[in-house]
Parts: C-alpha cells; sequence; structure tokens
C-alpha cells in the first residue's frame, strides 16, 4: 500500500467515529413491557325459579297378589287360561269335578222341599187345634203339642235352607274365576290331580299391574326437610298422598312415571334411622305387551323437596373444588379475581344452583379461568348467563340433586 492511500484511509477514520457516534445517540435504551391483563369471560349469575328435588331408590310392589286355591276336595278337570295371560276379573280359570256337588245340591233341595212340607202340616193342624181349643172340643195340651211340632218344623226349614245355601257355595268352589284383572302365574297344578284334600291346595298366582307400589325410606334429616315444606305450606305432615313422587327404571331416561305417595310408616326403622314410604304408579299396558313396571324392579325415584322463586345459577364449569370445598371465582370493582368459596344446590340444566355465597350482582369468571387467579387483575370480557338447551327428557326431569363437595 502506497503511503498517499494510508493517509488518505487515516484521514477517514474521524468521520466514522463521529457516524456511528452521531447513530449510536438517536437509539433509545431497552426496557421490559409487561404483558395487558387476560381477557376472561364473565356473567352475572342466572336468576330463576328452582324445584329442589330429593332422589331415592326403592323396588316396586305389586298392590294385590292372590294365591288361588282349591277349597273342596276334588279331581282338576280343566285349566281356562294359559300361563303369563291377562285376564279380568270374573273369568274362568280352575274347574273341579262338579257331579258330586251337584247331587248334593240336589239333596239339599229335596230336604228343603220336606221340612216346608212338614211345616204347612205342622202349621195346618196347630191352627185347627186352636179352633178345637175355642169350641172346648180338645185338650190346651193338645194345643201346646202341635205348636212345639211347628217351631220344630220351622227350623228345620231354617236349617235346611242353610244346608242348601251350603251345597251352592260348594258348588261354586268348583269353579275357580280371576279375583280382579291381573296377570295369570304358571299353573302349579295339571288337570287330573287330587285337589283340596285334607287342606287347600295351590293353583295358580294372580298379580294384579295396574296400578303398582314402590316402595323406598327416606333418612331423618330429609324426613324433616319434607315436613318442614309441608308444614310451611299448611298441610298435614302425616298426609303425603297430595305429593308427587317421579319414578325411572333402568334404561329410561330421567323419570317418566309421575305418581303421589300412598302410605308413610308411623314410626322409624332404629336400625336404619329411616322411614319407610311408599308411592302408586299408574302402570297400563301398552297393547298386547306387559306394562313397562314389573313388580320387584328396582326404580329410582324423586320427590319435591322445595321450591325456590328466586334462585342463583352458574355455569357448571365456572365452579372449582379445594380442600375447603366448592368456590368460584369472582370479578370485582377493579378487575381484581377474587376466590368466594359457595355452596351448592341442584343442578338445572346444566346450571348449578348456588344455595351459599352469592348475593347475584357478582361478576363471575365463566371462560378463561385458567387464566384468572385470585390477586390478578383482568380484562372482563361480560357477556349474558343463559341456560344451555336441555337434552329431550320428561317432563319430571327438571333437577338433580346436590352432588357432595
Amino acid at each position: 500500500m502506497s503511503r498517499s492511500s494510508l493517509r488518505a484511509m487515516l484521514g477517514l477514520t474521524p468521520v466514522i467515529v463521529l457516524f456511528a457516534l452521531a447513530s449510536g445517540c438517536g437509539q433509545k435504551e431497552n426496557k421490559f413491557a409487561p404483558p395487558p391483563p387476560p381477557q376472561v369471560t364473565v356473567s352475572r349469575p342466572l336468576e330463576k325459579p328452582v324445584t329442589d328435588y330429593l332422589e331415592l331408590t326403592g323396588n316396586t310392589q305389586a298392590v294385590d297378589q292372590v294365591e288361588l286355591q282349591a277349597r273342596i276336595e276334588g279331581f282338576l278337570t280343566s285349566i281356562h287360561f294359559k300361563d303369563g295371560d291377562f285376564v279380568k276379573k270374573g273369568d274362568l280359570l280352575f274347574v273341579i269335578e262338579q257331579q258330586q256337588y251337584q247331587a248334593k245340591l240336589q239333596e239339599a233341595e229335596g230336604r228343603l222341599a220336606a221340612a216346608e212340607a212338614q211345616l204347612v202340616r205342622a202349621q195346618e193342624e196347630y191352627d185347627r187345634q186352636i179352633y178345637l181349643f175355642k169350641e172346648n172340643a180338645t185338650a190346651k195340651s193338645e194345643v201346646e203339642r202341635w205348636k212345639a211340632q211347628r217351631d220344630a218344623a220351622q227350623a228345620s226349614v231354617e236349617a235346611e235352607k242353610g244346608n242348601l245355601e251350603l251345597a251352592k257355595i260348594n258348588l261354586g268352589y268348583t269353579r275357580v274365576t280371576a279375583p280382579f284383572d291381573g296377570r295369570m302365574d304358571r299353573h302349579l297344578v295339571d288337570p287330573g290331580n287330587l285337589v283340596g284334600a285334607g287342606k287347600p291346595t295351590s293353583l295358580a298366582y294372580i298379580t294384579r299391574m295396574d296400578p303398582i307400589y314402590a316402595y323406598f325410606s327416606v333418612n331423618e334429616r330429609d324426613l324433616i326437610r319434607i315436613m318442614a315444606q309441608r308444614r310451611g305450606e299448611g298441610k298435614a305432615t302425616n298426609q303425603p298422598t297430595t305429593l308427587p313422587v317421579y319414578l325411572g327404571i333402568e334404561g329410561e331416561e330421567g323419570y317418566p312415571h309421575e305418581g303421589r305417595f300412598d302410605f308413610a310408616s308411623s314410626s322409624l326403622d332404629p336400625n336404619t334411622g329411616t322411614l319407610l314410604l311408599r308411592g302408586v304408579f299408574s302402570n297400563p299396558r301398552i297393547g298386547a305387551a306387559p306394562p313397562r313396571l314389573l313388580a320387584g324392579m328396582f326404580a329410582r325415584l324423586r320427590i319435591p323437596v322445595d321450591v325456590r322463586d328466586r334462585a342463583l345459577l352458574v355455569s357448571e364449569r365456572a365452579l372449582g373444588v379445594d380442600q375447603a370445598g366448592r368456590y368460584l371465582l369472582v370479578v370485582n370493582d377493579q378487575n381484581v379475581v377474587e376466590q368466594r368459596p359457595v355452596k351448592v344446590g341442584a343442578l338445572v340444566e346444566g346450571m348449578r344452583v348456588i344455595a351459599e355465597g352469592l348475593k347475584g350482582d357478582e361478576w363471575v369468571v365463566v371462560d378463561g379461568i385458567q387464566r384468572a387467579r385470585p390477586g390478578v387483575k383482568i380484562t372482563p370480557v361480560q357477556q349474558q348467563a343463559t341456560a344451555p338447551a336441555p337434552a329431550p327428557r320428561s317432563g319430571a326431569e327438571q333437577a338433580k340433586p346436590a352432588s357432595k363437595p
């Protein structure tokens, strides 16, 4: 490199340095900028009337079940139903041989006729003796003798009438009929067998299908709630028949069967601390098929306990849980998140009733909960609380009882 070139480069060095200093003076100092408060969705609690229900379990039981028996001795002649048939009241079911009982009926009719003839003869002779006694043509002893014979003949007639009635009853026992509308179980004796020999013989069972009972038990705490509610309505606590009760069985959604209370035990079981209750439900046949409810089924039942005219509800997803129980995240007037412990009630169409902990004017975090922590400032996005559209179900399926924290 020549000397002239070196002098040129050294001459440019101050200019480059001055340009670099000038450029550096125009830059700002780097500082940390915090992110904006996170956005979360908030809404006020939904206010609407809600019915609190009590859910229980029980079993169905037939209203009537009768063991049909042979009440007289004889050979079973015929059966007039098929096992499992539905029968009407008065339908003929079994026939026991009738010949001997028809003969006994005829014999009783003959004895009654003879006794009545004796009564007529004794009455006429007694009347004749009274007439002769008035004419002083017979002794008083004759009048008394025929009076006694007349009375004896009258007693004999009454006895024979009783024998005739008994013969008719025994003949009627040869025809076993249905005592009510119901379904027959299998027959227990085949035709040709001797029945009623020495003791009654079971022939079959018949069960009334409509209506049907459901027995269930309620614990003491829930019983007190029910009684308090009825007292608040001014109704007698020992007459539960006006309370509705809803029932569902395996495979059914909700509680499609509506019935009413029919019976309550007079005291609690000291071993279990529960009171036995009973509901009665309509159970009609569906065409030629059996009814939906059969005796002995496991049943889910529920009864209304209380009606809240202005219940507060929030979305189920807004609830959290910790060691202290259930809680909600609410936003104060400074947009700072606060944790609020609450007591929950029934689940109504996807929303949870808040029994305690809210006044109704709070803004509750319903979405973006993972970004909202107690003590953190947020940017609330307000929305109107609406209940989700419920899935199709029975009219009785309105609310579910509160789950335990």
